[in-house]
């Protein structure tokens, strides 16, 4: 069937127009996240820390970060003066900017920068103390940490680490975030949640920590932290 020569240029010119009734770009949806720390969680402390300049020089100038070094004392464990022993998570999240595809991505690209060698992946589902489930990721990597180096030669640790991380959104980030560009001209703000623990020879805990040790204590605490610095409402509206 022949298709009428003016239809086509019509057909174009009332795509093309279209655009001008669209909203204008550039009011960013604010994030279900917090990204203030609380100074505890679930029982650890949380001492904030900066983000390397690796980081910041990774992503977008308006990507946002919050970081901090979690510690819980180990029960009836002291060291030789006299301290309690604790265990250690390594919490991150990573708020994107206007531009998520330059603000943000999945941790697995930058771990190996960060010295991690990921042996295995998979999925776990968590549930949070009021019975709500999110899906996460969970990674199993040996991460080399330089422990000297001089003119001569470097030294380097190898330790088998535990990471679990999960996006912070909405349940159908692809298309909530093509309606609110084009019904409401709104960007979305994304992030993710990133948990790290070090298990087998921790240099300052005596006792081996096995893997399932350390499994279960980083998803109580990612758990114990998502249902306090989430708004779990506005993920699944």
């Amino acid at each position: 069937m022949k298709i009428k020569s003016w239809l086509l240029p019509l057909f174009l010119g009332g795509s093309f127009s279209a655009i001008y009734f669209l909203p204008k770009v550039g009011a960013v949806a604010p994030s279900a996240v917090k990204m203030e720390l609380p100074a505890t969680s679930g029982g650890w402390s949380l001492d904030g820390q900066s983000p390397s300049e690796a980081e910041i020089g990774t992503l977008k100038s308006d990507t946002q970060f919050s970081k901090a070094i979690c510690l819980a004392a180990r029960p009836g464990e002291v060291n030789a003066d006299g301290y309690r022993v604790p265990d250690r998570v390594d919490l991150s999240i990573v708020l994107s900017g206007a531009d998520i595809n330059n603000s943000i991505h999945r941790p697995e690209r930058c771990m190996p920068a960060q010295g991690h060698n990921i042996t295995s992946s998979g999925e776990r589902i968590l549930k949070l103390p009021n019975g709500r489930q999110f899906a996460t990721k969970r990674l199993v990597s040996i991460q080399s940490q330089r422990i000297m180096s001089n003119e001569d030669r470097e030294e380097y640790a190898k330790f088998n680490c535990l990471t679990y991380y999960f996006f912070v959104g909405h349940l159908a980030r692809t298309f909530i975030d093509m309606k609110d560009r084009l019904v409401r001209g709104m960007d979305q703000r994304w992030a993710y949640t990133s948990v790290s623990m070090w298990y087998g020879k921790v240099p300052w805990i005596e006792k081996e920590v096995t893997e399932a040790e350390a499994d279960t204590k980083l998803q109580k605490f990612l758990a114990d932290f998502a249902e306090q610095q989430i708004d779990w409402n506005q993920v699944t509206r």
